[in-house]
């Protein structure tokens, strides 16, 4: 009742689940497909399963909506079949994300009354999105008999996949940029037992050199591996729920490899074509000035706009940029390391998400993001800098009335704060608009 398909439609090539053709062989792009339209009386379950009575399963953010995710093809009321398959971390990931109101947010923002949300997804156990995707993407390595799970991280994936190895006795292989990654982070990867790998450059140099790695020996948790997409897939989802699946007119997200925007487009898409919402929210995606692919390539600032065109993608395009950035030596360059990504890998089901949903993407600077940051702090919730870029986006398409200021809004806190002197070097600088500078009472 499922399978890995292509997607670009006039490909279409199809593959068994228990495989590893994340990629067709055109070298396009995969997604996991289902035949069987699930019930809306679902949303009952899923709620009812709120109240988990000690099932992990029910307790989990993530296998709590199992039915939409059903990969593995169980039953997925049998316990026992849902323990032989599915990864989890005691049922904590995405357990305690939700969207919350943030007035201090909303006033920064210039939002109207409560109609704007934000979601920390630093919640979960490792403390980011990445936990969402890591159970989804690590059940399928457990399928496929994987022993070893590897990664290209600037921090986030590799805390997440280490967390996991661990806990499921399985290998784990990091690749970092070198000297380019948040010791917060980095000391998570090595409490967890991971092997570090260090290459010379950038995270796009990381990754290209894990992905040919991993064809010797081992299983990818990066985000183009579509089972860690349909893990993603629950951040919109648990949104969703939240507002009695009532879609809010924006989904805003920090824009880095872009798995975020890809999974949150293939669970609208699933979703309204299911019939269980009835409109689309648009998506926006925000990225950094200094790590701006995306919002370039999109918006013509190389020639022609890139669009999805029914699949049909000027790759060309993108291949001319790349080569551009190479010869330029146009490194990303932003201190929100975890959006300092220059090659985005799922730029292609990005664009089909905007074209879905009638998005936009924008930028913002590092003294936006830090400024966003610090407003999300003084609500008392925690973020990364790179989350303050969705807050910052929605003030940005604000003021500009792209968005309405009384329009129903949810930004995707992707991580809490891990660089520990990024908010003490903000706050000890008075001249930064929220600072709150130590005061010296002498002796």
């Amino acid at each position: 009742m499922a399978h890995l398909k292509c997607i670009v439609p006039e490909c279409g090539l199809e593959y068994p689940l228990k495989s590893v053709a994340f990629r067709c062989e055109h070298g396009h792009p995969t997604d996991v497909v289902y035949e069987q339209v699930p019930s809306t009386s679902l949303k009952e379950v899923f709620y009812k399963r709120r109240d988990h009575h000690g099932n992990i399963f029910d307790e989990s953010g993530v296998w709590r909506f199992r039915e939409l995710l059903n990969f593995c093809q169980i039953d997925t009321f049998d316990v026992i079949e849902c323990a032989s398959h599915f990864v989890s971390l005691d049922g904590s990931e995405g357990r305690l994300s939700k969207p919350y109101h943030m007035k201090r947010a909303a006033r920064f923002a210039g939002a109207e009354g409560e109609s704007l949300w934000l979601q920390p997804e630093g919640y979960n156990p490792s403390g980011s999105f990445k936990d969402n995707g890591m159970a989804t993407a690590v059940t399928h390595g457990k399928m496929v008999g994987a022993k070893r799970i590897i990664c290209a991280s600037t921090g986030n994936t590799s805390a997440s996949a280490g967390m996991f190895a661990a806990n499921e006795g399985m290998k784990c292989d990091v690749y970092i940029p070198a000297g380019q990654i948040a010791p917060g982070k980095l000391s998570q990867a090595y409490q967890f037992g991971a092997q570090i790998i260090e290459v010379d450059g950038n995270f796009d140099d990381a990754l290209e050199q894990s992905l040919r790695d991993v064809e010797r020996d081992g299983y990818t948790v990066n985000s183009i591996n579509p089972f860690r997409i349909e893990g993603q897939k629950t951040i919109p989802y648990r949104l969703l729920e939240h507002l009695e699946w009532k879609a809010p007119d924006w989904i805003v997200y920090p824009g880095g490899a872009l798995g975020n925007t890809s999974s949150c487009g293939k669970a609208l898409l699933e979703l309204h074509k299911w019939g269980w919402i009835k409109k689309m929210p648009r998506i926006a995606v925000i990225n950094a000035e200094g790590a701006s692919t995306l919002y370039n390539l999109y918006n013509g600032k190389f020639g022609t706009k890139l669009r999805w065109n029914g699949g049909n993608v000027d790759t060309a395009l993108i291949d001319e940029y790349y080569d551009n950035m190479g010869r330029r030596r146009l490194d990303p360059h932003t201190q929100a390391s975890a959006i300092q990504i220059g090659k985005p890998a799922n730029i292609l089901k990005c664009l089909r998400a905007l074209d879905a949903t009638d998005g936009v993407v924008t930028t913002v600077s590092d003294k936006e993001m830090l400024d966003a940051m610090a407003v999300v702090g003084l609500n008392g919730f925690d973020c990364e800098m790179a989350s303050g870029a969705a807050l910052a986006g929605i003030k940005k398409l604000i003021e500009s009335k792209v968005i309405k200021k009384d329009d129903v809004v949810v930004g995707i806190l992707t991580g809490r704060q891990k660089d520990a002197m990024l908010p003490v070097r903000y706050h000890n600088e008075s001249s930064n608009r929220f600072a709150r500078p130590p005061k010296n009472r002498g002796a």
